[in-house]
């Protein structure tokens, strides 16, 4: 087995700091709980100005006045851990939380899939940089291997176990996060390395660190069995970004918009679905907050789509009040499948399908989901009553919408259904008639073809009409219609080009 581990060693920090990108005020989270509260972790605003992880949060003000400081939020680090898991199992169906700052994936069966091991590691260290985390990885045989070299700051890759008990051994003791009673049990011997323990027998090891050092260190070496729970992500994404400073303008809030819509992406791909609809909660309290929707035409997971989108739906959005955080809830559906098609034009046909879908979208997003709508066939002969306006996604709900690029009926007549325009008139226009001929633009010349359509005397709508082809001088063709035994009262129903 083959095990990838990323240590996140600025999480406590990163929890309060990654949903903006340029930060420019001097940020600390501190251990609060203690009666001299000390900084945990620092910004780099802070650390140009002197403030340093272990001093006291007086000093660190004495050195910025204008510090924030934020108490560790343990629950928080522990929720981001596991947004990043449901994240990551896109590369690995074994993710295992290794709190507070570590997840291992195996990923020996995974490396093949993206283009070998450094291909992998690549995308991961992409993956992760680009949801704003700093991480150190490892790749190891054994889980707990590649966490102590990750926190060693050893990002390496230890392939076959023979290697791997010498790159432990030059690891100080601070990476087994030992207990502070045998830390210094083991630096009063004189011992500051995992080297140093491994040299000693193993009974005087147990004997003056306990038997807890011994089985880690038989863990990493892969001497003992280490089983890991593999995260189970819930089947529905919620994640959250808080903003380190609260925000007035909409244009301000894409940075961590896009931070959220790749975890969501992410989560998306290890299951291989998509979504038909986001929301976005743009928090302006604790209870307070402004919903902003975002529906689909089609499932989709690309984040540069979903991105675009968001960005036009934002341009709509007045925020009532500043915005402090940012929740996105979303429900994942199954993609469709798109199967290859034996005839050139199948694969064009589906091209044009997505293209149109995603400017429906498109559309939607800017004028608004009111403004943009679907056609759905209703079961009726009279033109004017076989189709309705709905909604885009009434597919949804078992509609059947008209594909968003259809046609008309067969406009030339080919198959031997009869013609069908594109467009109808909203009611039936009068037209002139000279010498018993329909006119428009000069006299019409009418097909050889007439339909006959006589419906609607159930509701007290009948109509009876027969329909024909006419085309003008200019070649326009249109659909007119007269009543029978009616010979001078013809109407312009439908236009063709």
């Amino acid at each position: 087995m083959l095990w990838l581990c990323l240590h996140l060693p600025h999480l406590s920090l990163e929890i309060f700091t990654r949903g903006a990108c340029l930060d420019p005020v001097s940020r600390v989270v501190s251990d609060a709980h203690n009666r001299r509260p000390r900084v945990l972790d620092c910004n780099p605003a802070a650390a140009v100005r002197g403030v340093r992880p272990g001093m006291t949060v007086g000093t660190a003000h004495a050195l910025a006045p204008d510090l924030v400081v934020w108490p560790r939020a343990r629950e928080a680090e522990r929720r981001v851990l596991q947004q990043l898991a449901g994240w990551a199992g896109q590369f690995s169906p074994m993710v295992s939380l290794a709190p507070p700052h570590e997840l291992v994936l195996e990923v020996e069966g995974s490396c093949g899939l993206f283009g070998g091991r450094d291909r992998l590691v690549d995308a991961v260290y992409r993956g992760v940089t680009g949801l704003g985390h700093q991480v150190v990885w490892a790749l190891a045989p054994t889980p707990l291997g590649a966490t102590l070299l990750a926190r060693g700051g050893r990002e390496v890759q230890v392939i076959a176990r023979s290697q791997l008990r010498g790159m432990l051994a030059r690891l100080p003791l601070g990476t087994l996060n030992l207990s502070p009673p045998v830390r210094a049990a083991l630096h009063g011997l004189g011992m500051r390395s995992l080297g140093d323990c491994l040299r000693l027998p193993r009974d005087g090891l147990v004997r003056r660190a306990g038997p807890d050092l011994l089985k880690a260190l038989d863990r990493a070496l892969g001497d003992a069995p280490d089983p890991r729970e593999p995260y189970v992500p819930p089947p529905r994404f919620v994640g959250r970004l808080p903003l380190p400073a609260a925000v007035e303008e909409t244009g301000a809030l894409l940075f961590a918009v896009h931070r959220l819509i790749l975890e969501l992406s992410g989560f998306l791909a290890a299951r291989d679905a998509g979504v038909r609809e986001l929301r976005f909660h743009m928090m302006h309290g604790v209870r307070s907050g402004t919903e902003v929707a975002l529906r689909l035409t089609a499932p989709s997971r690309d984040p540069g789509h979903l991105l675009g989108l968001m960005r036009v739906r934002l341009e709509r959005v007045a925020l009532p009040a500043p915005v402090q955080e940012i929740v996105l809830r979303a429900n994942p559906v199954t993609l469709p499948r798109r199967d290859g098609s034996l005839f050139p034009g199948g694969a064009v046909d589906a091209v044009d399908a997505g293209d149109a879908a995603a400017l429906v979208e498109r559309l939607r997003a800017r004028l608004g989901e009111p403004a943009v709508h679907g056609l759905r066939r209703v079961a009726e002969h009279r033109p004017e009553r076989a189709w309705d306006a709905c909604d885009v996604t009434a597919g949804d709900r078992g509609d059947t919408v008209l594909p968003v690029m259809t046609h008309a009926r067969d406009p030339c007549g080919t198959s031997g259904l009869p013609p069908r325009p594109l467009w109808l008139l909203p009611r039936p226009a009068p037209l002139a008639v000279r010498n018993g001929r329909p006119c428009r633009d000069g006299t019409l010349s009418l097909g050889p073809e007439r339909e006959r359509i006589e419906s609607g005397w159930w509701d007290g709508a009948d109509v009876v009409r027969d329909y024909f082809v006419a085309r003008t001088v200019r070649g326009e063709r249109l659909w007119i219609f007269r009543a029978p035994g009616i010979p001078d009262r013809w109407f312009l129903h439908g236009i063709f080009e």
